[in-house]
This record gives C-alpha cells, structure tokens and sequence, in this order.
C-alpha cells in the first residue's frame, strides 16, 4: 500500500523533479547496499543464473570480490546506474510495476540490477585481462637482462671492490667507487663529491677500472 502511495506522488510530476530525486537518492542507497552485499556471499551469481545470465565465476573472482570492498562498491555503483533508467521507463512510465504483481517497487528494481550486473561484471573481467595482458607485454619489452654473472660471484666481485678501496690514493675516487657499490647514479655522485660534471665522475670510474684491471693481471692478483 505504501509503494502504490510513492507511485501515485511520483506519477503527479511524470516521475521528476525533487521528490523523484529523493525517492531515487534512496533507491539507489538501498540498491548499492544489497548489491554489495550479494556479492560478498556470491549470492549474486545465483540470481543472474536464475534468469539464465550465468556468469560461470572463477574461484578467484569469488575471493576478489569477498575481500575487495573498492570492487564491490565499484561494481555496485556502476550496476545501479545503468539500471535506474531503463527501471524508470518500464517500472513507471509503462507501467510495468503494479501492486498486483506482488513485488515492492524495492524488489522490482533489485531485479533490473541482475539483468545488469552481468554486463558489468564482463566489463571488469575484461578490464583485468587487458591489464594482465598489457604487464606481460611490459615485461617481455622492458625487463632488464639477467646478468650472466651468478649471485655468488656479484658478491664475490664487490667484496673484491671494497678491499681495493682502501688502494685508491685520490679522494674523490674513492668516495665515487663506495656511492656507486651503494647504487647511486652517477648524477647523484657527481652533485656528492661537487665533481664538475657527470663525464668527470665517468672519466674517475674509467681510470680507477683500468688501474684495478692491471693491478688484477700482474700486480698483487696476478
């Protein structure tokens, strides 16, 4: 009795205006309220396969949308607006809701958004697998190349580094070859140690490589 009251001030102002918005403002709280909530139990998806939309949910779209809020809230949002227009054009200005049909104007709407949940829940799914598709791509163009040496002997070769610092005689060499084993760049060095350019720092590593090599071939490692 009370919807057959809503519909009758509703239909005063052809469904719009103020007291419309209102009663949408509502609707849609409700709508977005229960939407979430028959997603966290997954109940959702046996309404929609009941009116033969079954949506076939990975166990894992199940986990997502149990403990992603964001997701459902999104989900949920988008479900309630696509539905609220075509709600409005059958539910009240066709006249496909009436009190006789034994559903509250609540409910009516609860299943226009199941006929809409399944477009949006593709939407998503689609979207995930563009975006796992375009990561994988990303990493397969832009992936840095495994170094060839093994983890043993990187840590080998910079213990080697650190005992033949105490070798170099100049400053500025030594405080440039400590920064670069702490992985600074070499703009980073350049503005540490007030060297006048990066290619000063580049000239510094050259020349300390070069020694640190002749020292390796006949000196105290040869």
């Amino acid at each position: 009795m009370n919807d057959q009251r809503i519909l009758r001030v509703l239909a005063q102002d052809g469904f719009q205006g103020p007291q419309y918005d209102q009663f949408v403002d509502e609707l849609v709280r409700y709508g977005i309220s229960v939407l979430r909530g028959r997603m966290h139990s997954g109940f959702i998806f046996q309404l929609v396969a009941d009116r033969g939309l079954g949506l076939s949910p990975h166990e894992f779209d199940l986990e997502e949308l149990a403990s992603n809020s964001d997701l459902r809230e999104e989900l949920a949002t988008m479900t309630v607006a696509r539905a609220l227009p075509r709600f409005r054009q059958r539910a009240f200005v066709e006249g496909g809701w009436t009190y006789e049909g034994g559903a509250s104007i609540t409910t009516y709407f609860m299943g226009a958004c199941a006929y809409d949940f399944p477009n949006e829940f593709r939407r998503y799914r689609a979207g995930e697998e563009r975006h796992r598709r375009s990561l994988q791509r990303q990493k397969t163009v832009y992936e840095a190349p495994i170094s060839t040496l093994s983890v043993a002997e990187e840590v080998l070769g910079n213990l080697r580094v650190l005992e033949d610092l105490n070798d170099i005689d100049d400053p500025r060499t030594q405080a440039a070859v400590a920064l670069v084993l702490d992985g600074y760049t070499q703009e980073e060095i350049q503005q540490l140690v007030a060297a006048k350019s990066v290619r000063a720092i580049e000239g510094l590593l050259y020349r300390w490589r070069k020694k640190a090599q002749q020292n390796q071939g006949g000196g105290r490692h040869g």
